[in-house]
């Protein structure tokens, strides 16, 4: 069980639902429950992309787009 705090706790489920779809994108095997299977670097790519299109998402809504 993770101890990170959500800032929005509403947000929860569409972060959940877009870990599971960046993982998907990327090749990695994400599935619910434990995940001990996979190594750090494909954890570590998952949450790498995220922020990733985060990041892009907000720099679109900045813009205007």
């Amino acid at each position: 069980m993770s101890r990170n705090k959500t800032a929005v706790p509403e947000a929860r489920a569409a972060l959940d639902a877009f870990k599971y779809e960046v993982a998907s994108e990327i090749g990695v095997p994400l599935k619910q429950g434990y995940n001990g299977d996979l190594t750090s670097a494909q954890n570590g790519s998952v949450g790498g992309y995220m922020v990733k299109k985060m990041i892009e998402a907000q720099q679109r809504q900045m813009a205007g787009k």
